[in-house]
């Protein structure tokens, strides 16, 4: 039912689903079309009785803390559930990390102009009982609030068992645990640097983490936020490999060659590119350090997404046999059956801010 959005099964007749929205409009008739959200706050967005599925999020927002791309918390809850299946800053939610927004285009994620300030997201997101959708201010600041969430009524009756519910994590790890020595610059000894490639790598078990769930579903992709502030081993960042685990298999069913092949890209890519599913959308480097400062590169599986019936762990080294030092951040989309494993626990505002 939820998948007649194409333009081939526009034609087709629907009898009994009906569109709805929540939003935030003036409930008074006037033009003050946003909701007040008080530091400290959380406000539920959307409460909606089902079946039914979301089909599209547009918010923007307005608050005086620099940090609010971070320090603001999207939730999904889906049936009822206690614990969210989605929570996540919400820039990087919509895409885009280090508390940045960007204008870039991509199919199920997109930030528009003016200055990447409006976020929407278009990945499907059924429900049986109910939805509700709630934001947590933790910036310093009030905020102020506009959203769209666009959503299919069903029919009482209707069946969503054959869907699987939508879940999102954020997850960060400053700085990560490389072994290189930063007092060598492989570049001028290109026989170590030779030597070093050799270190091997056969668990993964100090990979970066992007994904760790149980259950049965399907991987559907991630955006990766790489901030190279370590002048270590070699100025390029990404010879790590992905390295994806599906039911607990011991090696990786899908095993990369490297950070820039995962996101489909190729040759330590400098230029900013964005496509339905993959990009890299931020770029910092300069001429003396080619791939300093903030990066962020995504690959959405839409047409290939990752299937697992018992469990999933995505990864992916932070330089060859995880050797360099870096703040890696990431968020992960993906769906499953209920219930889902735990979410470790959401950092403090503190340790969520970007490097400076």
């Amino acid at each position: 039912m939820i998948g007649m959005g194409t333009l081939a099964g526009l034609p087709r007749l629907r009898p009994g689903v009906r569109r709805l929205r929540e939003s935030s409009y003036d409930r008074n008739g006037g033009n003050s079309d946003w909701v007040e959200i008080e530091p400290g706050a959380t406000r539920a967005i959307a409460e909606v009785a089902g079946p039914g599925c979301v089909k599209h999020i547009w918010m923007t927002m307005w608050c005086d803390d620099k940090y609010q791309y971070r320090k603001v918390i999207l939730r999904m809850f889906w049936d009822g559930e206690d614990q969210p299946s989605v929570e996540v800053p919400i820039g990087d939610f919509f895409g885009m990390g280090h508390n940045l927004t960007r204008n870039f285009v991509s199919l199920p994620l997109q930030m528009s102009p003016e200055d990447g300030r409006s976020f929407n997201c278009w990945f499907p997101m059924p429900f049986q009982q109910g939805a509700r959708i709630e934001i947590f201010n933790e910036a310093d600041k009030r905020l102020n609030f506009y959203y769209y969430i666009d959503y299919e009524a069903y029919p009482p009756e209707t069946s969503m068992d054959d869907y699987a519910r939508f879940h999102a994590q954020w997850r960060r790890v400053n700085p990560t645990p490389g072994w290189a020595d930063p007092a060598i610059r492989w570049e001028d000894h290109p026989d170590k640097m030779r030597e070093t490639w050799k270190t091997p790598n056969l668990t993964g078990d100090d990979n970066y983490v992007i994904l760790d769930a149980a259950g049965a579903g399907h991987y559907v992709g991630c955006h990766l936020d790489v901030d190279c502030f370590s002048r270590q081993a070699n100025d390029w960042y990404g010879e790590g490999d992905d390295m994806i685990f599906v039911d607990g298999a011991p090696w990786p069913g899908l095993h990369g060659t490297g950070t820039e092949d995962y996101f489909n890209t190729a040759f330590c890519p400098t230029q900013e590119y964005s496509a339905p599913y993959h990009g890299l959308i931020l770029y910092q480097g300069t001429a003396d350090w080619r791939w300093r400062g903030k990066n962020t590169l995504y690959r959405y599986h839409i047409e290939d997404p990752i299937f697992f019936e018992k469990s999933i762990r995505v990864t992916i080294e932070h330089g060859h046999a995880n050797k360099l030092t870096n703040d890696y951040s990431s968020t992960a989309y993906w769906y499953q059956t209920e219930p889902h494993k735990p979410f470790p626990a959401l950092l403090p505002v503190a340790e969520r801010l970007p490097r400076l």
